[in-house]
């Protein structure tokens, strides 16, 4: 999954974004608003972490661009500001939650875990294909009850795949959502992983659970 955070103050910035990385989610990091602004248009995430203070244009504006240009990916407001007022104008504008600095990163994490699981409108987060299950909370992923120890590229991969069942997704679309922006990423890459990938999830003897669309890319068929 790939997230967007947008926060001018440098060190608490490497610091979520570390934090986030260990919990296997791939994130780009901008930090001002014009620099945030143009990832938010011109990418694709599945979510957008955004402070409110913020140099050359505030969170709050850049909340209103992306939703008056189409944009609904889920919204994160970040500030230290607390006051009723900010949160109700923050909602206004589009956004979909907001977090107080100081805050612990297992909130976050629980936050950023409920804004993710909300478009799709399920209570049930596991994803599954077959007796293979992943799970985006507690990152375990099995297959016939057996736990399978993924890298943390190779879980976002499989995530992102099961995700998209019956959707085949080139190696572009793979890279800009499992790896962050400035990744010196080769197409090559995408299937060293995928091989990776399927010596852990495959059974030997068994039809792979990846099929390769030549010319096209990947997909997990339903």
């Amino acid at each position: 999954m790939r997230i967007l955070l947008v926060e001018d103050e440098i060190k608490l910035a490497h610091a979520i974004k570390r934090a986030l990385e260990l919990q296997k989610y791939a994130v780009d990091v901008a930090n001002n608003g014009k620099d945030g602004l143009d990832f938010a248009i011109g990418e694709e995430f599945n979510l957008i972490i955004l402070d409110i203070m913020l140099p050359e244009i505030d969170g709050i504006e850049i909340c209103k661009r992306i939703r008056e240009a189409g944009i609904h990916t889920p919204v994160m407001m970040l500030t230290a500001k607390g006051q009723i007022s900010d949160k109700v104008t923050g909602l206004d504008v589009g956004a979909d939650d907001y977090l107080v600095k100081p805050f612990s990163f297992e909130e976050l994490f629980a936050r950023i875990r409920a804004l993710v699981r909300r478009p799709a409108q399920t209570n049930d987060p596991v994803l599954s294909k077959g007796d293979l299950t992943l799970d985006p909370k507690t990152f375990a992923v099995k297959r016939g009850g057996k736990l399978i120890e993924l890298s943390a590229k190779e879980f976002s991969l499989l995530e992102y795949l099961l995700r998209n069942k019956n959707t085949v997704l080139n190696k572009d679309q793979i890279i800009s959502h499992v790896w962050n922006y400035d990744s010196d990423v080769l197409p090559s890459t995408i299937e060293v992983h995928v091989k990776h990938l399927r010596d852990k999830i495959d059974i030997k003897g068994e039809e792979s659970l990846i099929h390769t669309i030549r010319g096209r890319g990947y997909t997990i068929r339903e």
